[in-house]
């Protein structure tokens, strides 16, 4: 179960005005604005220009009732209260790319609890062209105020599935036709060596532990990025953004190459 199930759950808070602004560009359903007093109110026009045009509340509050309500966000001095985010089901990130004609592009992520680190990924797979982003419901950071914040609005944009079971979304996107591609910095090939314009999800692991063993297991791939200086890893973000846009880059590629020949490797079994 991912968009349908969690769709009813409680209202939630966007705080900060980009993400704030996003969410109204985006046509999410808004109950109400909060702009703190004395903000600067040229700041703060587009937002209520888009409110007004959509009927939608405003109240002026002390600025402390919006740092309650956006409890450790930078609000600047504007929050919203939003309908729940519908998680979106997996048929519909692969739906996104069949409408594009482009094959499958998915980042999967395995464990990224740091809600910093997820909005990252998500500015970073709109900015890129990714089809969707799957995330596990358990040890994992949720489409949260402080997300959209860190997405600074790409969270509206972005296909998000929630499962219930990463290893069983691998078995179901392979028998789609994608392929697997896990970071791992034990892999034998750096990822400049690998296929990228397959049909591809790539998997991300968590800052420390990286990919559990059961997932990696499921790859049919693993790549590494290289590492020249003396220490020997990335914030789960940077590396997302570094294999995504080599995607981008094999694939404008392979395109702009009229007749490539984008030779394909053989899974096993």
């Amino acid at each position: 179960m991912t968009g349908r199930e969690d769709s009813k759950h409680q209202d939630e808070i966007i705080a900060g005005r980009h993400p704030v602004l996003e969410a109204l560009k985006a046509g999410r359903e808004i109950h109400k604005i909060w702009i703190a007093e004395g903000v600067q109110r040229a700041l703060i026009q587009p937002i209520e220009a888009e409110a007004r045009r959509r009927g939608i509340v405003i109240q002026t509050v002390d600025r402390r009732r919006l740092d309650q309500l956006a409890q450790g966000i930078a609000h600047q001095g504007v929050a919203a209260q939003a309908a729940a985010h519908r998680y979106a089901e997996l048929d519909e990130l692969l739906e996104a790319a069949e409408a594009k004609g482009e094959p499958p592009l998915l980042l999967l992520l395995d464990e990224i609890e740091d809600p910093h680190n997820l909005g990252s990924i998500l500015r970073t797979a709109e900015c890129a062209g990714a089809h969707g982003v799957v995330i596990p419901k358990r040890r994992s950071a949720g489409l949260t105020a402080a997300v959209y914040k860190a997405s600074a609005g790409a969270a509206e944009f972005v296909p998000v599935a929630r499962v219930t079971n990463l290893a069983q979304t691998i078995d179901r996107l392979k028998e789609r036709g994608l392929w697997i591609a896990g970071a791992d910095a034990g892999a034998r090939d750096d990822v400049y060596r690998a296929d990228l314009t397959l049909p591809l999800a790539i998997v991300i692991g968590s800052e420390g532990r990286g990919i559990g063993r059961l997932i990696r297991d499921k790859c049919d791939f693993l790549v590494k990025l290289p590492m020249f200086g003396r220490i020997n890893s990335l914030n789960a973000s940077v590396a997302a953004g570094v294999l995504l846009y080599e995607a981008v880059r094999q694939r404008t590629a392979a395109l702009e190459a009229a007749g490539g020949s984008g030779l394909s490797p053989e899974r096993d079994g």
